[in-house]
């Protein structure tokens, strides 16, 4: 195992510096080449001399978020053991009006550290289509945790699982302070930890060279003051890492330096703020972020690096830095054209693209489970598994940059309302998909996906399998966004999730936050449609039970009656066509409410069917199969019909994935 590095937190001397006009405050503690940072097009930190016990402080003008927590962290990856060492300084402000005596920390690593973790117990060690490699085991161990006055604080860690009370679950620990944090104040721990890395196949560890380090540090949960995410009495968000669950996190300032051999090109969050400095075949290279609430990075000897500028209406201007797997080297062009259409659509939808970079990431095919993943301005594409992929490889691009916004600066809590992240970021992608390249979902077909509807304000563990999470999460979820659009319009929607994406920009909004945007922008109620569609797990189903004609003596023609039931959710304006044999229609709108409704029609000719919502305008109804039927059908040629149905709806579910 290489020798690591040790550090401390820097005491940084400044030196004042005039590049191009601009004014520039730079740490001094290793030569900068400030040509390089202005041509990276990153903003450089501003900064002030910090007490002792403090870290990197940002003066910049523009402060967009609370920044309750503050990381300097020095990592070092050994590439033959496939391991981390690192030492972290972490700074976090007390948010609350209460003294807190206690901090968490996610220890995300341990949970491959054995088949009893939560995750694997929960997961059966597969993510999507990956499943753990043999012997993939990973773990994180924290070797020392300090005061800045030098109290040892390891002997107070105590690990808990408050989900399951799973006592060999180590990805959450408490630990005990030596005094309170007052409201207000601000306490520095000093951690120095060591991270084996997994075989990659749920989003973090190794593929060969490939080194993909999410959730790689301990990081501080949340501590909510009263008001956040509707809390009546402050307190800690605390929860396990589970199968289905992903992240929640406190908005803060990173400062990161990584380690690694020369041959090394590093992915990471943020910006570099110097050239990489290469030392006895060893490169170090150091990036900044704030505003952020994760810190991600990916290494590998082999990536393909291109980078091109963009800017447009809500993106002053961006890098955008691709780091490719060698078998996407000549595709380039595809991944820039998915990132760009992607930020200037959200841009425009949803608020300007605050960063200065953006980083996508393109694992090799064994690390596969490292992709289509997203963090604070880096994302992860699917493994290139071959060198012409079709539309995947734009959708997963345009999906995770989505996640910029939502998750990103729209930070919704992933453990207990993920839909508010995953079905805002699917519905986004459907829009871009659409616009840039002409795809159009097949929405009947996806609702018919959903078999087991549940409520959408869960806890991603509690929907079981990750089928069910998937068909709630993403696709029930973007349904139930675009319900709401096809009754306001897409003018309306549009000024919706605009004014949503505002007003919680780097704030942690939740259901409750979204449905009163819903209401004030509409100005009328959506109790009901939100009780049974978003807190309840209902989807509509409208079907045509019974139609009966007989021949009307008196006018020489026929009388049809029509019974048509209700049998989930109410949906207003149910458009119903009545066919006649001899090709004329007419057209019905039923208010959807009632739990039947009778139709008589009276006509020269006999009716030939019925058919509910013939364009397929109920998005959120699954079962469409009971929605039409003949006045007569021979036996033989209805049963073969239907069993025609079930087998094209089999087949083209079969091709569906998340």
């Amino acid at each position: 195992m290489s020798r690591f590095r040790n550090s401390i937190v820097l005491t940084l001397i400044l030196t004042v510096s005039l590049v191009g006009g601009a004014l520039w405050l730079t740490p001094q503690h290793e030569p900068v080449a400030v040509s390089s940072l202005a041509e990276e097009g990153g903003k450089l930190p501003l900064v002030q001399s910090p007490a002792p016990s403090e870290g990197l402080r940002s003066t910049s003008s523009e402060q967009l978020s609370e920044r309750v927590s503050e990381y300097h962290i020095d990592v070092n990856l050994n590439e033959q053991d496939q391991t981390l060492s690192g030492s972290e300084s972490v700074t976090w402000n007390n948010p609350g009006r209460k003294a807190v005596n206690e901090l968490y920390f996610h220890l995300y690593p341990n949970a491959f550290e054995s088949k009893n973790s939560t995750f694997l117990l929960e997961s059966g060690g597969k993510l999507r289509e990956d499943s753990m490699p043999k012997d993939g085991w990973g773990s994180m161990d924290l070797t020392e945790i300090r005061t800045t006055e030098g109290t040892s604080l390891l002997h107070r860690l105590e690990y808990v699982q408050p989900d399951d009370g799973n006592i060999k679950d180590r990805t959450l620990v408490k630990v005990r302070l030596p005094r309170a944090v007052s409201a207000g104040e601000s306490i520095t721990l000093r951690i120095n930890f060591k991270v084996k890395l997994p075989k990659i196949f749920a989003r973090m560890g190794t593929a060969g060279s490939f080194v993909m380090a999410g959730q790689w540090f301990p990081k501080l949960s949340v501590y909510e003051p009263v008001g956040t995410r509707g809390r009546t009495t402050e307190g800690w968000n605390l929860h396990q890492y589970h199968g289905n669950s992903e992240f929640y996190s406190d908005f803060g300032i990173f400062s990161v330096r990584i380690n690694v051999p020369s041959s090394y090109i590093i992915a990471a969050t943020g910006f570099p703020i110097k050239t990489p400095v290469t030392r006895d075949d060893r490169k170090t290279y150091q990036f900044y972020a704030d505003d952020v609430h994760d810190f991600a990075w990916a290494g590998s000897p082999n990536f393909v690096y291109a980078e091109e500028p963009f800017s447009s209406p809500g993106v002053p201007g961006v890098r955008i830095k691709l780091y490719l797997d060698p078998l996407h080297k000549d595709l380039k062009d595809r991944y820039f054209f998915a990132a760009k259409s992607a930020l200037s659509a959200y841009s425009k939808a949803y608020g300007s693209y605050p960063y200065s970079t953006l980083s996508i990431v393109v694992p090799p095919s064994a690390g596969n489970g490292a992709g289509g993943m997203e963090y604070p301005t880096l994302v992860t594409a699917f493994g290139a598994t071959n060198n012409s992929p079709g539309y995947e490889l734009e959708r997963t691009v345009v999906h995770e940059i989505g996640h910029q916004y939502f998750y990103g600066m729209v930070a919704s809590n992933e453990f207990e309302e993920p839909w508010l992240d995953e079905a805002f970021t699917s519905y986004a992608e459907d829009k871009v998909m659409e616009q840039a390249y002409g795809v159009i979902p097949n929405l009947p077909i996806q609702s018919s996906f959903i078999t087991n509807p549940m409520p959408l304000n869960k806890e991603a563990w509690k929907y079981g399998n990750q089928n069910t999470y998937a068909q709630n999460v993403y696709t029930r979820g973007k349904l139930v966004l675009l319900g709401i659009e096809k009754q306001v319009g897409v003018f309306t929607m549009k000024k919706i999730l605009a004014r949503y994406a505002e007003r919680y920009r780097f704030r942690h909004p939740t259901t409750t936050d979204f449905q009163q945007v819903v209401e004030q922008v509409t100005h009328k109620p959506w109790k009901d449609y939100f009780d049974q569609y978003v807190y309840d797990g209902r989807m509509a189903n409208y079907s045509v039970d019974q139609i009966s004609v007989i021949p009307n003596i008196r006018s020489g023609g026929y009388d049809s009656t029509v019974k048509i039931s209700r049998l989930g959710g109410t949906l207003p304006r149910v458009p119903i066509v009545f066919a006649f044999k001899d090709g004329h229609v007419i057209r019905k709108e039923w208010n959807g409410e009632e739990s039947q409704v009778v139709y008589k029609l009276t006509y020269k000719q006999p009716l030939a069917w019925a058919m509910i919502d013939p364009a397929y305008s109920l998005v959120l109804e699954n079962k469409h199969i009971n929605n039409y039927l003949k006045a007569k059908v021979e036996e033989k040629t209805g049963t073969r019909w239907n069993l025609s149905i079930s087998k094209v709806l089999e087949s083209a579910l079969g091709l569906l994935s998340w």
